[in-house]
């Protein structure tokens, strides 16, 4: 019969950065909305309250800069949820992109 032998626990090797590691900040990710010919201003500016819980004002200024500027940034935040934000957008018939802010 074999005998049983209590584990042994041998040293773990980890890894700390040292002064001269240059960390990149974590920037926040952007939602864009562009401008579009098949869309509606008002199914726009539906849109934006529905998804984003914006005020007819804001939903509104922001789909006059979809227009005149051919873009407006809708939503930021981490990768994750500007990811959501365009794939919802896209299910609403809009044109999104995403891009990390400078």
């Amino acid at each position: 019969m074999a005998s049983l032998a209590a584990p042994t626990t041998a040293p773990v090797e980890t890894w700390s950065p040292t002064g001269d590691v240059e960390v990149e900040p974590d920037l926040p990710w952007i939602v864009i909305v562009w401008n579009d010919p098949i869309n509606l201003m008002s199914y726009v500016t539906f849109v934006l309250q529905k998804l984003f819980g914006y005020s007819l004002e804001k939903a509104t200024a922001l789909m006059l800069d979809v227009h005149h500027k051919g873009r407006a940034v809708v939503s930021s935040g981490p990768r994750e949820k500007a990811e959501l934000d365009v794939f919802r957008l896209h299910e609403h018939g809009l044109w999104a992109t995403m891009t990390q802010d400078t």
